[in-house]
């Protein structure tokens, strides 16, 4: 599907298409083509220069609490707790970090900035920061719809801590009951970690479920 920015919001089924799932190209980042985007299982991704490309591969990464691997050395750094979690605090910081840690490019671009801040101010993204003496050490963002939560970049300036995120994410997100956290893509770091691979059609099913859930993220209090 081709789009112009201003077009009606809508986009195709993604189970019609490939596994490589580009299903749109064009259009806008406009909140509420972004979060018709996610309710639809879909996300934009794209480099600077390019129009918006709009993905739903398959198969689908996701976390939950349960495969979630925490190693003996991770459970020993979170013991410790030499680092302080916060939730909501700096999200155009972390967002910024994710895309300054990106080799051979980024799709953290301006626009794409700018467009999840606005979704932020609107309590539909939300990041989680990893302090440690006083420095942003760590973090992750994502785009909330109903109980499911894109998880979409996380960026670390100290050892260890984006796993300390991860797990704070993944746990927090659990216990505030979120059902559905999409990672997009399972890399051989995330699945080390215990993500999971679903296929696209148990995966838009599941999403279908989750996604009018009366669930308010905006106060959460983060803790691994």
């Amino acid at each position: 599907m081709f789009l112009s920015p201003g077009d009606p919001i809508v986009f195709p089924d993604p189970s019609e298409f490939d596994q490589e799932g580009l299903v749109a190209v064009g259009g806008d980042l406009s909140s509420e083509r972004l979060i018709a985007a996610y309710q639809a299982g879909i996300f934009p991704w794209y480099s600077e220069g390019c129009v918006p490309m709009w993905w739903s591969p398959d198969p689908r990464g996701h976390f939950t609490a349960e495969d979630l691997h925490v190693s003996r050395s991770l459970t020993k750094v979170m013991r410790r707790g030499a680092f302080e979690l916060t939730w909501n605090q700096n999200f155009a910081a972390v967002m910024a970090a994710c895309g300054e840690q990106r080799g051979g490019g980024t799709w953290i671009i301006p626009e794409m900035l700018e467009a999840y801040t606005a979704l932020h101010r609107q309590g539909r993204a939300h990041s989680l920061e990893v302090w440690a003496d006083g420095e942003l050490a760590a973090g992750a963002y994502g785009v909330q719809v109903g109980g499911f939560f894109a998880a979409e970049s996380k960026f670390h300036r100290r050892t260890d801590m984006s796993k300390v995120a991860l797990v704070a994410l993944v746990r927090s997100l659990s216990r505030a009951g979120i059902e559905l956290m999409d990672v997009q893509f399972v890399t051989e770091h995330l699945r080390s970690l215990g993500a999971q691979e679903i296929d696209r059609r148990e995966y838009l099913r599941r999403l279908s479920v989750v996604r009018n859930a009366e669930i308010d993220l905006r106060d959460l209090t983060p803790a691994v």
